[in-house]
């Protein structure tokens, strides 16, 4: 008997979705140490997406340990547990069509490589690049003087691992180029990857 009701039995794929957006969906994965400008650069890449009229969803460390992630520790099971929780979060929106942003300290090659093998294509990794000593210099907070003082166990770069990517698809050295300059080049090579 033929279905009359195809509508029921269809799934909407992403490109369904993005033909509706009119944007190519993929997961920008930021990179980078405590301080080193991430979560600023993906608020400003966020905003000017969305005056360029594009969809997107911001994802940060910080607003995921709050909700999804609030019963995660610091410890390196919990780290890996959060990026991969992160990534199939990150997978869920590129699917619906959006530009996902992700802003994840991501200290080691694995968990990013986990990220990327549960995001697929569409990932796009970017490394904001910037020495400790800067990082340092610009803690606001003070985690790297607590962290130094033996108050904060396990802090990444200090009394935990960093490995910085060596096939990042885009760099930007925020020590180097101003927030600005950093900016620009971020967001030029993201519109020539989401135009529709």
């Amino acid at each position: 008997m033929e279905n009359i009701y195809p509508i029921f039995d269809t799934i909407l794929s992403r490109e369904d979705k993005q033909k509706l957006l009119k944007q190519r969906a993929i997961v920008v994965w930021m990179v980078g140490l405590s301080g080193s400008g991430k979560s600023t650069l993906a608020r400003a890449l966020e905003n000017t997406l969305h005056e360029e009229g594009y969809l997107t969803q911001l994802l940060d460390g910080d607003n995921l340990r709050v909700g999804l992630n609030n019963n995660l520790t610091f410890s390196e099971e919990d780290r890996k547990e959060n990026i991969r929780r992160a990534a199939e979060t990150a997978k869920l929106f590129m699917n619906a069509g959006l530009v996902t942003i992700c802003s994840f300290i991501s200290p080691v090659e694995k968990v990013r490589q986990r990220a990327r093998e549960i995001i697929g294509e569409g990932y796009t990794e970017v490394f904001i690049e910037c020495p400790l000593e800067v990082c340092e210099q610009r803690d606001v907070k003070g985690l790297y003087a607590k962290a130094r003082k033996g108050e904060i166990p396990d802090f990444t770069g200090i009394s935990a691992p960093f490995e910085a990517p060596t096939s990042a698809d885009i760099t930007v050295n925020t020590a180097e180029q101003t927030l600005e300059e950093s900016h620009q080049i971020l967001v030029q090579q993201i519109l020539d990857r989401i135009k529709y």
